[in-house]
């Protein structure tokens, strides 16, 4: 049975599907070694572009549903065989180049491991698994049925202030706050000061956990702010925040980050209690005290606080990150312990290591075949 692109056999087996899609990519590389040789053709990044947005979405497409098959020695060689080709014109190397080389140094892993990658997220993301998190919470996006209707939903304007004159050039009987975020020796702040005119009023400083982001930390300080302007007794608000993608996700209606769908709720309520809020974006380290201020409390708020954070939702990348860590370490197992690419070892001991190196430096046919030893070499 043929479900939504997934081939679904009577013994969930899954060996159908596979084939399915190994047919089809082993048909993507006959069209592209038409034009990618050795000496001449596509380069190497063109041929990465192609692999990584067409031939790897084909192969790990529903990864969830089948991933378990991909333990198996029989698909294992199937994958095997669709990768070592596209990693041999990755590397410009001829076709003696062994799989356990031609990966290393073509600088991507071996598709059975990206597959148990793709599930694996997908498991943590649903909740159906601790094994990456523990006990930590995954910051997912808001559920769509708790969003608002579409014919509801209003964008926020931000604006932009680069420098002090400016800044100056805004109301200055308003109440200004400035936001910032930071990470600093692995860990991570957040604060907000609140200015009325050349004085500073009040400060706010918040920890995050530290496998937070600063992204988080950026979100968390709008949101702070927007909460202290309901509970303040003025009438009137700037916001100052020097992260752009921070603002973007707030102005953005539709986004379902779960801190930014606070602060919008917040706005809605800073406007129903008939008060006036402004938010700008404005340019880091450009002398301008208020941000200057906000970002020094911010990197205080990160090495100094050691009570228990204020906001310690693991987010996506870092599960992403653990998760990748794991592969790098399994391919390493594998390499090390292979029959093959002896010769590679000798340059590259540790996939670990090569793993981040590989990717900076420009492989060619003739760097390819030093590394790889004297098997293929054309006189």
């Amino acid at each position: 049975m043929k479900l939504l692109g997934l081939t679904i056999d009577d013994g969930l087996t899954f060996n159908t599907h596979v084939g399915n899609v190994c047919r089809k990519s082993l048909g993507l590389y006959r069209q592209l070694s038409r034009a990618a040789k050795v000496q001449w053709g596509l380069t190497p990044e063109v041929i990465r572009t192609i692999y990584v947005a067409v031939v790897e979405p084909v192969i790990m497409y529903a990864a969830s549903a089948w991933a378990p098959a991909a333990k198996k020695l029989g698909v294992r060689k199937e994958l095997d065989t669709v990768q070592r080709g596209f990693a041999q014109k990755l590397v410009k190397a001829y076709r003696t180049v062994s799989l356990n080389s031609a990966l290393l140094l073509a600088g991507i892993l071996p598709l059975d491991l990206r597959i148990q990658e793709a599930a694996a997220l997908y498991e943590v993301k649903r909740g159906y698994s601790q094994r990456i998190v523990g006990d930590r919470e995954v910051e997912t996006p808001m559920p769509v049925v708790g969003a608002r209707h579409p014919a509801e939903q209003r964008g926020v304007e931000f604006g932009s202030v680069v420098d002090g004159a400016e800044l100056l050039q805004l109301d200055t009987s308003v109440c200004n706050i400035f936001t910032d975020g930071s990470k600093l020796e692995g860990k991570v702040g957040a604060a907000l000061s609140l200015w009325k005119g050349n004085e500073e009023v009040t400060s706010r400083k918040f920890k995050l956990e530290n496998f937070c982001t600063v992204y988080q930390a950026e979100l968390l300080a709008l949101q702070k702010a927007t909460e202290l302007a309901i509970s303040h007794k003025a009438g009137a608000f700037n916001v100052y925040c020097d992260s752009r993608s921070a603002l973007q996700t707030v102005a953005d209606g539709t986004s379902l980050h779960p801190i930014a769908n606070n602060i919008r709720r917040n706005l809605d309520n800073i406007s129903k209690l008939n008060k006036i809020i402004n938010l700008f974006w404005i340019k880091a380290h450009a002398g301008l005290e208020g941000n200057e201020r906000a970002d020094e409390l911010a990197k205080a708020a990160a090495v100094g606080i050691k009570r228990r954070p204020d906001y310690d939702v693991c987010p996506v990348s870092f599960v992403k990150r653990q998760i990748r860590l794991d592969t790098i370490d399994e391919w390493n197992r594998r390499y090390q312990s292979a029959d093959t690419g002896s010769t590679t070892r000798m340059f590259f001991p540790d996939a670990r290591a090569a793993y981040g190196l590989v990717r900076k430096i420009k492989v060619d046919q003739i760097l390819t075949q030093i590394c790889k030893g004297k098997d293929g070499v054309r006189v």
